[in-house]
């Protein structure tokens, strides 16, 4: 199983209601359960239209989905919560987003891992760093090395390029570390 970080947010109706609802639709998911939950806050909204305050929060959850499965999933649960996307950054009754998937990068238009502005939000790195507070330390050094690492083109024969097979031999990877740490 791969450990992973969920982030969870509302701002329209009953906003405890839907954080609390997806979060057990989470627990039922197959080959997945929820470690921990991080204490729920209220913050305000970045970017987008005009809006009301949210609820965020971070959940750890130990999956066998691969992480296109995670977010067919994920996205599952949001629409069958009410989601809808309309506007970009606009208000929403639920959204889940996938911050971490064990070690894992990807940066695909449809899937960006870690998520691009994981550091950039203190509404999430709160609650990630109290269930968490390792991985915002590794997430923030690997965001220096990357830093440091953009000045320099990649080396020959290198690319930055990830495929799905390349994320199948990474998780497959990931997954025998973690047995072995066990």
């Amino acid at each position: 199983m791969i450990t992973c970080y969920i982030g969870v947010g509302s701002n329209l109706g009953d906003r405890q209601y839907y954080i609390n609802t997806a979060i057990r639709k989470i627990m039922m998911l197959i080959g997945t359960r929820v470690r921990k939950i991080s204490r729920i806050i209220e913050s305000f909204p970045q970017g987008g239209p005009v809006q009301g305050p949210y609820l965020n929060g971070v959940i750890e959850i130990e999956t066998e989905l691969n992480p296109y499965q995670l977010l067919q999933e994920l996205h599952k649960i949001e629409s069958s919560l009410g989601r809808v996307r309309v506007v970009k950054n606009g208000p929403r009754t639920i959204d889940l987003d996938i911050l971490t998937y064990g070690d894992l990068c990807i940066n695909e238009e449809a899937l960006c891992i870690p998520h691009p502005r994981i550091l950039e939000r203190e509404f999430v790195l709160g609650p990630l760093g109290e269930i968490a507070p390792e991985v915002v330390r590794k997430l923030q050094a690997k965001s220096k090395k990357v830093a440091r690492s953009v000045r320099k083109p990649p080396r020959r024969g290198q690319s930055h390029h990830v495929t799905r097979k390349s994320i199948k031999r990474k998780t497959k990877r990931a997954k025998r570390l973690q047995r072995k740490k066990r």
